[in-house]
């Protein structure tokens, strides 16, 4: 697909430079810079998911009180 979108002319030039240093064409240049982003960004979208989930959990519910002595017991008591 092809798409125009608009970058400041030092951004163009900068990115110019670099396809030329790295052998690839613009376009290709593009592309790995936008899978990068997504793929950094990718995360946010689950913490956002992860988080919409948790605050509708109601506060009351807590963890059993056996398990939680137990997984406290399970823990090997160190001095901080």
């Amino acid at each position: 697909m092809k798409t125009a979108i608009s970058i400041p002319d030092s951004l163009f030039n900068a990115a110019e430079k670099l396809a030329k240093r790295l052998g690839i064409s613009r376009s290709e240049l593009f592309q790995r810079a936008m899978r990068s982003f997504l793929q950094d960004n990718k995360q946010e979208g689950i913490t956002e998911s992860l988080n919409v989930i948790y605050e509708k959990q109601d506060d009351r519910v807590g963890l059993d009180p056996v398990l939680e002595h137990l997984q406290g017991a399970s823990i090997a008591r160190e001095e901080w």
